[in-house]
């Protein structure tokens, strides 16, 4: 009778585990419970050992059925059916699988559990190693592409930024699936409005192209034929746009793209007296260094022309209170680059602004076919980046971003401090870039090697290492102060680790120099 106990505890215990092992079972193909069919095996063959060795008389033997059991296995009393786990449960004890007959009989009905009744259970093997091909192949390996470490910053010829985790994951799970594109345009323009706290929002392809797309809309609210007219077909349409002579810049011709006249102005006296029955945009470089107009001015005086303002801000994050700042202020249009600060995919940018100016903006974009921005597509998985990428920017703190930018920098400069003659400091520009940037001076009649050289050597290193360009520079740019003595380290694109190589390089290279 105690080996009967015995076995019988042994085979209670066994039950438990099955029923622990059924307990959030999920009939999927992606997510099969894996214990079950070991769960099953072993209580085969416990029975299978130990039932023959008991004597006839015992093996025969009743048993009490103590309540315990029944609680065990979730029943409402002992000895009352119910259904459980998808099928009915009896109150089962050694009584009911004396025989081996009994036993299967009872087997049979667990595994009828999620339908595999009348099919045998096969036997899962452990996890099958990771597909290399899920992962995909490196083709930049393949390709012989050199990959960088990044201590200059969020530079399009640079690639721009690294897109965080989640972001990648919402790429490749948006690659999956088709979807209508106007749909995805419409429902992430509205996701992010809300998000951003403007009237209206769109996903472009890159800050350039929502300069493109800015000024079309411009175009289009001040002439009806604009987006069939533009860029050749100007004649009778208003197509100027004022901006100070300081804010010329390289980007000049997104906004050239529409067949825009510019009107320059320097004083604001100049840019009340510039505006005629021809103007269909005022437009402001956020980040340019001279100017006499300020932002509230240049909005206030367009305004009482009635004419849209429109903002670059393209590379102006951080801090992230900027996404809507401009907007708040009074612009009517905005953008930012998509793949600098906020870490999306590099080929996306934000257009912000006024509900009537954004869906202009979107008549004159891809999928249309008969417009300026019909070559500017921006795919569904770019979209989907874009949105995510905002996602992650607005859960970051804005004070562990700076202070871990910092950290970096001080990092590397503690590690090039017994350097002779060297001196650093942390500088922060203005507004485009604002986070720590690390200068790096000293005196060449000792340490024999021009900042421009140090570039190169660290550029042909391995790993290779790209430093800011503003590196041994007379003009610094966007607000970081060089010239042909200085070293500049961009921190905030490195990826974890990343600066103490920069560090150790850097020393390398100026110690050998000495």
């Amino acid at each position: 009778m105690r080996l009967l106990q015995l076995a019988d505890r042994i085979g209670w215990d066994l039950v438990i585990s099955l029923k622990l092992g059924l307990r959030g079972f999920q009939f999927s193909a992606d997510h099969p419970r894996p214990g079950l069919a070991k769960v099953f095996l072993i209580l085969l063959l416990t029975f299978t050992l130990w039932h023959p060795l008991l004597p006839p008389k015992i093996r025969h033997a009743n048993l009490p059925a103590p309540p315990h059991r029944a609680k065990l296995l979730g029943l409402k009393a002992w000895g009352e059916p119910e259904r459980k786990y998808g099928c009915i449960l009896t109150p089962v004890h050694m009584n009911g699988i004396r025989t081996r007959r009994g036993f299967f009989e009872w087997t049979r009905g667990l595994l009828a559990v999620g339908g595999l009744a009348s099919q045998a259970l096969p036997l899962r093997s452990a996890p099958a190693p990771r597909d290399p091909a899920e992962d995909g192949q490196d083709y930049y390996d393949k390709l012989g592409v050199t990959k960088i470490i990044n201590a200059a910053g969020t530079y399009t010829i640079l690639t721009a930024s690294t897109m965080p985790p989640s972001v990648q994951a919402a790429v490749a799970r948006a690659a999956k699936h088709p979807v209508r594109l106007i749909e995805l345009q419409k429902a992430a323009g509205e996701y992010l409005a809300g998000k951003l706290h403007c009237e209206a929002a769109m996903v472009t392809a890159g800050a350039a192209s929502a300069l493109t797309l800015g000024t079309a809309a411009c175009m289009t609210v001040a002439n009806q034929s604009a987006s069939h007219d533009m860029p050749t077909d100007m004649a009778g349409l208003k197509n100027e746009v004022i901006v100070q002579k300081a804010h010329r810049y390289g980007y000049d011709h997104a906004l050239r793209n529409c067949g825009i006249r510019f009107v320059e102005v320097e004083t604001l006296a100049d840019y009340d007296a510039g505006f005629t029955g021809r103007t269909v945009m005022a437009h402001f470089f956020n980040a340019a260094e001279a100017g006499q107009i300020g932002r509230e001015e240049w909005i206030r005086v367009a305004h009482k022309h009635g004419v849209p303002c429109f903002n670059d801000a393209a590379a102006d994050v951080p801090p992230i209170s900027n996404l809507w700042n401009y907007t708040h202020m009074g612009f009517d249009l905005v953008t930012f680059s998509g793949g600098k600060g906020i870490r999306g995919p590099q080929n996306t940018g934000l257009l912000l602004g006024r509900k009537d100016l954004i869906a202009a903006a979107v008549a004159n974009n891809c999928p249309f076919d008969d417009c300026v921005g019909r070559g500017m597509k921006v795919a569904k998985e770019q979209i989907v980046g874009m949105v995510a990428a905002v996602d992650w920017f607005l859960s970051q703190s804005e004070e562990a971003m700076q202070a871990e930018f910092q950290r970096r920098a001080d990092r590397i400069a503690g590690h090039l401090k017994d350097v002779p003659t060297l001196q650093s400091r942390i500088v922060v520009p203005p507004v485009a870039n604002q986070v720590p940037h690390l200068l790096i001076h000293y005196d060449q009649q000792r340490v024999k090697i021009s900042p421009l050289a140090v570039a190169v050597q660290l550029r042909r290193g391995t790993p290779s290492i790209e430093l800011n360009p503003a590196t041994g520079v007379n003009e610094g740019s966007a607000g970081l102060p060089s010239d042909a003595n200085t070293i500049v380290v961009g921190v905030w694109m490195l990826e974890p680790g990343e600066d103490m190589i920069v560090a150790r390089r850097l020393r390398d290279v100026l110690t050998n120099a000495i």
